[in-house]
């Protein structure tokens, strides 16, 4: 679509500019809007607005998506929605009665009284003869009725004696003649509720609560912990975004179900935040809404979405989509699908799961530790659109095929875990086959013969790669072989990846120990037990780029520094590696034992059929003999923090040139894939005597094909026409 950007640029640090956007937040806005396929056209509203109506009308967006906060008066907020009716243009976000309300503090707490919601008591003045405060708790807070930001709000607002009140609120008034808000000031903490009207729709859009941190160091300067100004705006270095809030569930409970109401009650639409502060008693008060919020990047709407599985870009996707829905614009390029195209940025497709439930360190709630944070998810679809594609979000769920039919892509970037079963990993891929979509990665043979661990190591075994003897266990009370009676024995599930199910535990000495082990971890993740030969000595990971002669990277060595009898990189070591390990790369290798560990390393590689990329764990004892422990070709892609990732760094390769050099393959195999279909197309369209003219065929050789390819209908259709 064709997007106009509406905003006003902060030029200045003052406060007058306090909540206009950075050149940096609409530079991020504009680049998230363009890699989810949108033109978007920057209009910075300050100044007449007769010339922001002229370049609406020159630039005619199918919508707007506005942020301007307006400079000046009581409406400001309101005057470019209600401008967008008028010239006819659907916007994003609340329309123009909203915003006035809900920029008026006084008048939509008077509102939500009316809905159960609760909030301090409070007192609106344009005069301070109105001021009246009998009866009221000590001390008060003053701020601004009319202003975002924090602007106005000091540790000075928060005025414990009465003497001191009405000089304050006489200078406030001076400042912000528009009146001024004196309530009982709440002592305790803050939270903001967001809200996105498209998302977490079970909980009519309204996200999990947010808590914003401020360092110690800081709060020790001042008197009350309140989220002033001057920390919003100067020493905003010192706050960070805690999601959850730390606070108990049932407060949690009640704050998401008073944003519900006031959401509700006021009308708001796509987007939306709401700070609440919670009582030392546990009693949520209602502080304010912003209909407008915030969005540049590190904004609390973006860390409650990561909770939703939502990354950076989804979230502005999700602004969209509400307004798109909202406004009934129809988008014929995405209900339709486009032609095929010779020319121009490919769609790639961008398959992925969402770990949306982090697991605790010792192994609890580990059901997604396979699957991508949302800030992951974020960088690789970045890197994708860094080398010039537009990238489709397509996440990994049962609606995946019917997403695909309505939503045409040129090839597929995946790194998709896939849900349940040991082919699991598989499904997206053999999915994109079936649809004969190119995509990046191993095939469904080369990931399901990976992921089980047993299968794995029996095929490098048999192109001479050394791996520990091993035996499946099904219940764990099975006979155990005679070569796997000599302890120490390592008992890991068969086809899990990211050490789930590997802790220093998982080391046994004893047959009492393996049975135990095995039969709970057989019960956990309802698989059968690999039962291994525990080899001491160093560990690597070594990976590879490419195809049929895969590019060896630097090996990487897992040095162990907590000085464990049996070492093992384990779950824990994978969630937090600290102290304990230590990540060499390229690793500290003599010539020879190097040359062994990049043989086994490409030996496994063409052995399991992998293919764009895939990492390789061995142990080497201390005869240097390397021994196979197992493949991912699906390798994590967490920016400084994958292993793939830090050994691509040591070899030069930067973030967004791995992801590029990942997605080369799959971007090959559909220009081949193209070239074969326009053959196809040429061969039927001009017959056989059209063929002959040019290069005769080889004797034998059919005039056209024979169903196999799209080109052609088995069951005697028309063969579909080649589109540009």
């Amino acid at each position: 679509m064709r997007i106009a950007l509406t905003h006003n640029l902060r030029l200045t640090d003052s406060e007058e500019e306090a909540e206009f956007d950075s050149r940096e937040t609409i530079a991020a806005l504009t680049s998230a809007m363009e890699r989810l396929g949108h033109r978007v056209e920057r209009v910075e509203v300050s100044g007449p607005a007769s010339r922001t109506a002229a370049r609406l009308e020159a630039f005619a967006p199918d919508l707007i998506f506005n942020t301007a906060e307006g400079r000046r008066g009581r409406f400001r907020e309101a005057f470019y929605p209600a401008l967008f009716d008028e010239l006819g243009f659907p916007y994003t976000g609340s329309d123009a009665w909203v915003l006035a309300v809900t920029l008026d503090k006084s008048l939509t707490k008077l509102m939500l009284t009316e809905h159960g919601v609760i909030s301090p008591r409070g007192q609106f003045l344009e005069e301070i003869g109105q001021l009246k405060l009998d009866g009221w708790r000590w001390p008060v807070i003053v701020k601004p009725n009319f202003e975002g930001s924090s602007k106005g709000i000091t540790q000075e607002s928060v005025i414990e004696e009465r003497a001191r009140l009405r000089a304050f609120v006489e200078k406030q008034l001076a400042r912000f003649p528009a009146g001024v808000l004196v309530e009982e000031f709440i002592p305790g903490k803050d939270l903001t509720v967001a809200f996105l009207e498209k998302a977490a729709a079970e909980r009519s859009g309204v996200l999990t609560p947010v808590e914003y941190v401020i360092e110690e160091s800081e709060l020790s300067k001042r008197r009350y912990r309140i989220y002033d100004y001057d920390l919003k705006s100067v020493h905003y270095d010192a706050v960070s975004v805690r999601c959850p809030a730390q606070v108990p569930a049932h407060v949690l409970e009640r704050a998401q179900d008073m944003a519900r109401k006031a959401y509700r009650a006021l009308g708001c639409r796509d987007l939306g935040r709401i700070d609440f502060r919670v009582a030392e008693d546990g009693q949520v008060y209602f502080i304010e809404i912003n209909a407008l919020p915030s969005l540049e990047p590190g904004a609390g709407i973006y860390a409650a979405a990561a909770l939703e599985g939502l990354h950076t870009d989804a979230v502005l996707g999700k602004v969209i989509e509400s307004a798109v829905a909202r406004w009934g614009i129809n988008d014929a390029r995405r209900r339709q699908g486009r032609p095929l195209r010779k020319t121009g940025p490919l769609r790639v497709g961008f398959t992925f799961n969402v770990k949306r439930i982090k697991p605790q360190i010792d192994g609890r709630k580990d059901e997604e530790a396979e699957y991508d944070a949302p800030s992951t998810i974020q960088a690789v679809r970045e890197a994708i659109a860094a080398a010039g594609h537009e990238v489709i979000d397509l996440e990994a769920t049962s609606e995946l095929p019917n997403v695909l039919a309505t939503t045409p892509v040129d090839l597929v970037f995946n790194m998709a875990e896939g849900i349940k079963g040991r082919n699991r990993e598989a499904v997206v891929p053999a999915l994109m086959e079936l649809l004969d979509i190119p995509y990046s990665g191993s095939d469904p043979a080369a990931l399901s013969i990976a992921l089980d661990k047993a299968l794995a190591k029996r095929i490098v075994r048999q192109h001479g790669i050394l791996t520990p003897n091993f035996v499946t266990l099904q219940t764990g009370k099975e006979r155990l072989p005679r070569e796997l009676m000599k302890f120490p024995l390592i008992v890991k599930p068969v086809a899990e990846g990211s050490s789930k199910g590997v802790h220093h535990t998982s080391v046994v000495e004893t047959e009492a120990e393996l049975r135990e082990a095995a039969r709970e971890m057989i019960a956990k993740y309802d698989q059968p037990a690999l039962v291994e030969s525990y080899v001491a000595g160093r560990e690597f990971t070594v990976g590879l780029l490419g195809e049929r002669r895969p590019k060896v990277l630097p090996p990487m060595e897992v040095v162990f520094l907590a000085g464990e009898k049996h070492p093992v990189y384990s779950f824990e070591y994978k969630q937090d590696w600290s102290s304990k390990i230590r990540y060499d790369v390229p690793a500290q290798l003599e010539p020879a034992q190097l040359r062994s560990l990049e043989r086994a390393a490409r030996e496994c590689f063409i052995a399991l059929g992998c293919r764009d990329v895939a990492r390789v764990d061995f142990r080497m004892d201390e005869q240097g003999k390397v021994y196979f422990l197992e493949c991912n070709p699906l390798p994590g892609l967490t920016p400084g923090w994958s292993d793939l990732v830090l050994i691509a760094k040591a070899a030069g390769i930067e973030y967004h040139a791995l992801i590029a050099e990942i997605l080369s393959g799959a971007i090959r195999r559909y220009k081949e894939r193209e070239r074969e279909r326009r053959e196809s197309a040429r061969i039927v369209v001009g017959g056989p005597v059209a063929v002959a003219q040019s290069v005769p065929p080889p004797v034998g050789t059919p005039a056209a094909p024979n169903g196999d390819g799209p080109s052609a209908d088995p069951d005697g259709g028309p063969a579909p026409q080649l589109q540009s």
